[in-house]
């Protein structure tokens, strides 16, 4: 996999898989490759009580009710959305539940304003059908038509930012389990089905995400709505927690790019403070000019670390210090100018300058880390 920018889960974890798999006796819904107490534990980790041979690193870091219901939804006829702010790890989750049940997580929709009907269902290979006309050969499937054919599950991400006449397509696959396609005709009396119909095979099902911060782009329709249950991810507040999901984001990084630097924990806790502060700062204001225009989200957190990682083992002195975390941050979190860096500069004034007074060390750094970054971008 080293010749691969980003493996997708099944093959990232494919000998974990493999080994669980081997010694899963628990029963399995439909066609899954593993159970739903292995897929639970794939997901969330191997606990001591689960008494096994060997370590199961967990891969995401939220309730364990979230997963066991995203679970048991996907064994039944019912679709799963899961829905919350962006960068709550909701791809994630979708990326490992079909790695886990299916071993193959890519049967994927990007939802967009320019998603249309054929990508949800099928579309023509045309220089086929100009050569022999249409039929099963010359037809493209969709993700979802794949994953419906072979009983696994598909994924479709920003379901909200995909049209209505995409959403109510949907509707038509979660409800009756089939894609008709009439180019081909064919009878549909068929005692084995008709060439112009696709079924779903059993274990098929479909994951979908939606941000909670597009509320109001297309909203869903209450049709769509009952053929989902609803998991809502919230964003990460504990700091435990968020330690923990940073910190094995980080380790996969360093791992990724081969490079040899020490994150101290004082460092990380300077990032996580300072996410939290600007969190309360959102939460306190009086309107959305007074806001960051970024969710704040842990996967942002990562996203500013992973920034100050690379800078210092390429530019720096292959050690992480406070002044590069701190213009990392001010880099990734000014999007609009000059509001954010108005709020990120009060900030810096209103808390991190008496923090440094109080308890000096990483946070001095840090201060004069950030203004300079504003001065910079100002």
């Amino acid at each position: 996999m080293s010749d691969l920018l980003r493996a997708p889960a099944e093959l990232k974890y494919a000998e974990e898989l493999d080994w669980l798999e081997s010694i899963d006796d628990n029963p399995k819904p439909f066609a899954w490759r593993l159970s739903p107490k292995m897929v639970r534990l794939f997901i969330l980790g191997a606990e001591r009580a689960d008494g096994l041979d060997r370590e199961v690193a967990q891969k995401w870091f939220g309730d364990r009710s979230f997963v066991e219901r995203a679970v048991v939804t996907l064994a039944s006829d019912r679709g799963l959305l899961l829905i919350g702010d962006p960068g709550t790890g909701k791809s994630w989750l979708a990326e490992l539940l079909s790695a886990a049940i299916s071993r193959n997580s890519t049967l994927v929709v990007q939802g967009t304003a320019g998603t249309t009907e054929d990508h949800i269902k099928y579309s023509w290979n045309v220089s086929m059908v100009i050569a022999k006309g249409q039929s099963r050969e010359s037809m493209i499937p969709s993700p979802i038509m794949t994953a419906m054919e072979r009983g696994s599950i598909g994924r479709f991400e920003e379901l909200t930012r995909s049209t209505s006449d995409v959403q109510d397509a949907l509707i038509s696959i979660l409800s009756e389990k089939y894609i008709s396609v009439p180019e081909l005709g064919g009878d549909n009396d068929s005692a084995n089905g008709a060439d112009n119909i696709v079924f779903a095979k059993p274990g098929f099902s479909i994951i979908a995400t939606a941000n909670s911060r597009d509320r109001g782009v297309n909203d869903l329709s209450s049709a769509l709505k009952r053929r989902f249950n609803f998991v809502r991810i919230p964003v990460v507040t504990n700091k435990k927690s968020e330690s923990e999901i940073v910190r094995f984001r980080t380790e996969e990084l360093l791992r990724r790019h081969q490079i040899e630097l020490d994150v101290p924990p004082t460092l990380l806790d300077v990032l996580l403070r300072s996410f939290a502060d600007l969190r309360a700062t959102a939460a306190s204001a009086g309107s959305d000019d007074e806001k960051l225009e970024s969710a704040l989200s842990t996967a942002e957190q990562i996203g500013v670390l992973e920034d100050a990682i690379l800078h210092s083992n390429f530019f720096g002195r292959r050690a992480l210090d406070a002044r590069t975390l701190a213009a990392s941050l001010v880099g990734s979190l000014a999007r609009r100018e000059p509001e954010d860096l108005a709020i990120l500069n009060k900030y810096l004034h209103g808390v991190i300058e008496p923090r440094s007074k109080d308890e000096g060390g990483e946070w001095r750094e840090f201060l004069d880390g950030g203004r300079d970054a504003i001065a910079t971008l100002s």
